[in-house]
């Protein structure tokens, strides 16, 4: 939610979330072309990409955040001169502007892309029930276990939920 007056900090930021809702990595992000995006089964706009890094198929239906990106950068000059969905700059400048991001935002985590990764396969999706075969899926993952260790943190994360419940409820308090 945070707003900046510098475009390029609004540019990364506006990449970054569009991450955090399609789980889509740096480098398949960066290639995004109208080509991607497709109807689903459902008549809704989704973007299937053969993801770059395992070769395999991803289809992410487009949430309206993502979708609302989308439209904010259609006319960028960026996006028209290469026929790209996204303005975005390389991954080490796109990392060095999120830490700055970070900073303002104030921001302790070690921001990163690949963080928008985790964000999506974690927060947006299986901590509001999606069947870790289905996040598999849009990720792109040739394998169930890689998924597996989102679900893990999703885990741990109850664990340490839980255990602030049952400070609550110790005997004698």
């Amino acid at each position: 939610e945070q707003e900046f007056d510098i475009p390029r900090l609004e540019q990364i930021r506006d990449t970054f979330v569009f991450s955090c809702f399609t789980g889509l990595a740096y480098v398949d992000v960066k290639k995004l072309s109208s080509n991607h995006i497709v109807l689903g089964l459902d008549g809704k706009r989704c973007v299937k990409i053969k993801r770059s890094k395992t070769d395999s198929r991803s289809v992410v239906p487009l949430l309206p955040v993502s979708q609302a990106i989308l439209n904010k950068y259609k006319d960028h000059p960026l996006t028209r001169e290469h026929g790209l969905l996204l303005p975005v700059i390389s991954n080490q400048k796109t990392n060095a502007f999120l830490k700055e991001i970070a900073t303002i935002c104030k921001i302790q985590k070690n921001l990163t892309f690949h963080l928008a990764r985790h964000t999506f396969a974690t927060t947006v999706t299986l901590a509001n029930g999606v069947p870790i075969e289905s996040v598999s899926k849009m990720l792109g993952h040739q394998s169930l276990k890689t998924t597996q260790i989102y679900a893990k943190v999703i885990d741990k994360k109850l664990m340490e939920d839980m255990e602030v419940v049952k400070a609550k409820y110790k005997l004698g308090s």
